[in-house]
């Protein structure tokens, strides 16, 4: 697989965003319920570098991004979204090992997830493991996995 894991730019925000959504449609969320996603599913060009937004980038295709948010000892994984046809393909684990290597180059000793029930799977295989539950930002009375992943120095 060529893909190059690369710092995001602020000009691809809407590109982020964008994917965002589709990749959150691939789990059959209706119209509505994006609708209701879609400003938590922003990124604005001005938070990309404070958000450490990280894409996998394949022939000059955006395929998937992460970002890597807040300082350390604590971080968050706050967005992460594969392009839906490369889902399976490795780009998630590519992006989650990265962010993870950079949150231990920046002294982050643990990282939250707030994740999509569809995601949490992937997320334990990545060695995240659930401790509870958060509201969702977006859904009133949805319920998403807490999950946090312990960084190894």
């Amino acid at each position: 697989m060529d893909v190059l894991i690369r710092p995001a730019r602020a000009a691809e925000a809407d590109a982020l965003t964008d994917l965002a959504l589709r990749s959150k449609a691939h789990w059959g969320y209706d119209a509505r319920f994006l609708e209701a996603c879609r400003a938590e599913l922003t990124v604005a060009a001005h938070e990309v570098v404070r958000r450490r937004a990280t894409v996998a980038d394949r022939g000059g295709r955006i395929m998937g991004f992460v970002t890597l948010e807040g300082e350390p000892p604590t971080g968050v994984v706050g967005m992460m979204f594969v392009e839906p046809r490369a889902i399976g393909q490795g780009i998630g684990r590519l992006l989650f090992e990265r962010a993870v290597a950079a949150a231990r180059d920046l002294g982050f000793t643990r990282l939250t997830i707030d994740a999509d029930p569809h995601a949490e799977p992937f997320y334990r295989a990545m060695g995240a493991v659930r401790t509870g539950t958060v509201p969702s930002g977006s859904i009133a009375g949805r319920v998403l996995p807490r999950m946090v992943v312990t960084i190894q120095r």
